[in-house]
């Protein structure tokens, strides 16, 4: 199941330029928003929110960062965010998905197809490509001074589904249902995750030959990574 992860892309930001990390952070504020929106400012009851901070502290936002997101969030002249999904094709067939946080749809949705029609792509209806991925639950533990065949051992132990080691972490695949009670089960083993999520899984792969194709399709996924909005951007392509 590797390969699929938007994770591992943000991971990459963060090393980045102070610009790139800053989009991080927005993007990451406004999940912070509407989380707060949907369950309140309690990361104790709001396990969504609990997530969001685990991922924003291991991209080393700030923690009072953190805090004045949550109040500001909670505050009546808060900022309303909508949460928008896009589905559309790349440049060779590549099955994309992209999922938003705006305070303007016309302006999101001018901003997706440009970059759809710019780099050889085309923006689909909804439902076009969502059948080819599956959700999953995915934790996402740093696998530094981890023995590969415990954790495996345990995270079955807790009710994962699967498991996965990449260069410098251990994804643990879960049912979406099951995502909190396996994330606290490890969390009890002692193990601290960077990511819970949901995460859409491709169930089958698109591969690029043409060089032409794979700078489109790169620089396709840079621009939609790079926009404020995009909170998620989820592709088939291997």
């Amino acid at each position: 199941m590797s390969g699929h992860s938007k994770w591992k892309n943000i991971m990459h930001k963060k090393e980045k330029t102070d610009s790139a990390r800053a989009k991080v952070f927005t993007k990451i504020g406004k999940e912070m928003a509407i989380a707060v929106r949907e369950a309140g400012p309690d990361p104790v009851a709001n396990s969504r929110l609990r997530d969001l901070i685990a991922k924003a502290k291991s991209l080393n936002v700030p923690n009072d960062n953190i805090e004045r997101i949550i109040k500001k969030s909670s505050g009546a002249d808060a900022v309303q965010y909508d949460e928008i999904t896009y589905e559309g094709y790349g440049p060779g067939g590549v099955a994309v998905i992209v999922e938003a946080a705006t305070d303007s749809r016309n302006r999101t949705a001018a901003d997706v197809r440009h970059y759809f029609d710019k780099f050889g792509g085309n923006l689909g209806t909804t439902g076009c490509v969502s059948f080819m991925f599956t959700s999953k639950g995915v934790i996402t533990i740093p696998s530094e001074d981890l023995d590969e065949d415990r954790v495996t051992e345990d995270a079955l132990e807790c009710g994962a589904e699967d498991f996965s080691s990449e260069e410098d972490c251990f994804e643990i695949y879960t049912d979406p249902a099951d995502l909190r009670a396996v994330a606290d089960a490890l969390t009890a083993k002692g193990y601290k995750y960077d990511s819970a999520e949901i995460e859409k899984v491709p169930t089958t792969y698109v591969a690029l030959t043409d060089e032409e194709q794979i700078t489109k399709m790169q620089k396709l996924l840079d621009a939609l990574e790079d926009n404020d909005d995009v909170t998620d951007v989820w592709h088939n392509w291997d």
